[in-house]
This record gives C-alpha cells, sequence and structure tokens, in this order.
C-alpha cells in the first residue's frame, strides 16, 4: 500500500471517529420511562412485557422465542432428511461436510464420554446443542412483537429465561438418570440422585452465560454515550461466544455425567463367589 493511499484510509478512520463523537456528544439524551434498574429487572423477569399466546394466556416472550427456534429446527431438518441426504456423496460438497463435521463432532463427545451406551446420547447432546446453538443466535434475528401492555419489543433467546434454562438443564439430568437405569438398574438411579445439584448448576450455568450477554446490552443500549457502534460489538460478540460456550459445556457435562452413571458395575458377590469356587 501506497504512502498516498495510507493517508486516505487514515483521513477515512478519523472521519468516522469525529462523526461518532460528534454524534455521542451533539444527539440530545432522551428522557427513559424508568430506570437502569428497573430495565434490567424486567429483561430477567418479564413482569411488564408479557405477549398474548392465542389469545388464551400472557406467557413470557421467551416462550414464543422457545416455540419459533422450536419449529426452525424441525422444518430445518424435514428439509435436509428429504431433500439434501438422499443426495449425498462419497466426496462430500460444503454442505454435506458441514452436517457430518456437526454430526461426527457429538457423536465423538459421546463416544468418548460413554463407550458402552452412546446411541441415545449422540442423538439426545446434538439436539440439545443445536437448540442452544440456535436458540442464542435467535435474538440477532430481532423480530419484533407487540406486548400485552402495547410496548414494542424484541424477541429474546428462549434460554435467557430461567424457565427455559431449568426446562433444559432438567431434561439432560433426566436423560442421565435413564442412561443410568438401563444400565445399571436401580444402582443407576441411585448413582443419579448422588449429583443432586446437577440440574440446578447445569440450568443456572446456562442462564447466568445468557443473561449477562443480555445485561450488558440493555445496559450498554440504555446510556446514550455508550449506544453508537458499540451495541453491535458487543451484542454479536457475546451472542456468538455463548452460543458456541454454553452449547458445548452442557453437551460435555451430559456425556461426561451419562458416561458414569450408565457404566456397567460389575457385581462382587458374583466375583468372590467364582473366585471361591476356582480356588
Amino acid at each position: 500500500m501506497s504512502k498516498k493511499q495510507k493517508i486516505i484510509s487514515w483521513s477515512i478512520y478519523l472521519g468516522l471517529i469525529v462523526i461518532l463523537l460528534i454524534a455521542i456528544f451533539l444527539v440530545p439524551h432522551a428522557e427513559r420511562a424508568e430506570s437502569i434498574q428497573g430495565t434490567m429487572q424486567d429483561a430477567v423477569l418479564h413482569e411488564r412485557g408479557k405477549i398474548s399466546l392465542f389469545g388464551l394466556l400472557e406467557v413470557n416472550p421467551g416462550l414464543i422465542s422457545a416455540y419459533v427456534v422450536t419449529a426452525i429446527l424441525l422444518v430445518f431438518a424435514l428439509i435436509v432428511r428429504i431433500f439434501a441426504i438422499p443426495h449425498f456423496k462419497y466426496v462430500p460438497g460444503k454442505f454435506q461436510m458441514i452436517i457430518e463435521q456437526a454430526v461426527g463432532f457429538f457423536d465423538n463427545l459421546a463416544t468418548s464420554n460413554s463407550p458402552h451406551r452412546n446411541r441415545f446420547l449422540g442423538a439426545y447432546i446434538f439436539g440439545a446443542g443445536a437448540y442452544i446453538f440456535v436458540g442464542t443466535l435467535f435474538e440477532l434475528i430481532g423480530i419484533q412483537v407487540t406486548a400485552v401492555n402495547g410496548e414494542a419489543m424484541t424477541l429474546p433467546a428462549p434460554l435467557s429465561d430461567i424457565n427455559g434454562a431449568i426446562t433444559i438443564g432438567c431434561l439432560s439430568y433426566l436423560v442421565i438418570m435413564f442412561g443410568g437405569i438401563m444400565a445399571n438398574k436401580g444402582k443407576g438411579v441411585l448413582l443419579t440422585l448422588k449429583d443432586f445439584s446437577l440440574p440446578i448448576s447445569m440450568s443456572f450455568r446456562l442462564f447466568g452465560a445468557l443473561l449477562s450477554g443480555l445485561l450488558v446490552s440493555e445496559l450498554v443500549y440504555y446510556y446514550m454515550a455508550l449506544s453508537f457502534v458499540l451495541p453491535v460489538i458487543v451484542g454479536i460478540l457475546f451472542t456468538l461466544i455463548h452460543a458456541l460456550v454454553q452449547a458445548y459445556v452442557l453437551t460435555m457435562l451430559t456425556a461426561l455425567f451419562y458416561g458414569e452413571v450408565s457404566e456397567v458395575k460389575p457385581k462382587k458377590k458374583k466375583e468372590k463367589r467364582k473366585a471361591k469356587a476356582l480356588a
């Protein structure tokens, strides 16, 4: 790059910075109807931003997001199964390679952590990982809805609602217990109940991570001095990181504990009797 081109590039960057500073200091600060504490509290509890579900119930917006994300995943899976998979080739194309890499990743995760019983585990953690990843990225779409009180709002990530996070945490715990029962019967239940705090830790880890990104974005948007350009960077950065990290963490924990409780435990009494008989 020549000196002239460098000067032009730096001039453009400086011009953009100057325009941003002018916008920050000259644009009048809009008066907020509520404090930052009220804004962040509503982002957590959704006490005001209720949405009507077919005119029957007033529900949290996270439930509507969960329905939409579930529908998107089911329709996408149906389209892939009908139109894409029958045309897969020995030498994969780009789309086939992406699908195979995703399936292979979760299959290896299940196989390495639960070598004895992993077919159902692989299917579950693939579905859970896909739901967490797509559900977290869902908030970037910015679907606008109208709350019951008439306010316009954007549908959040499904798991930024504490109810959604608890549901997937408890579901993962039940899957772990199912693996223990299938492998060790009653002992599997005892092995699973030993880690009784597992669904709580998984739920609140997932909820806390996603909520932190939401609250930081709300905080940045609230203050006029920070609400130019920065929210885009902060929002996308937090969303992408949480989508990847939380999908991996929950699936890894599920596979790890599933492998522990589904490992077939040897029967000590029978082994002792055999040893005595041989002696």
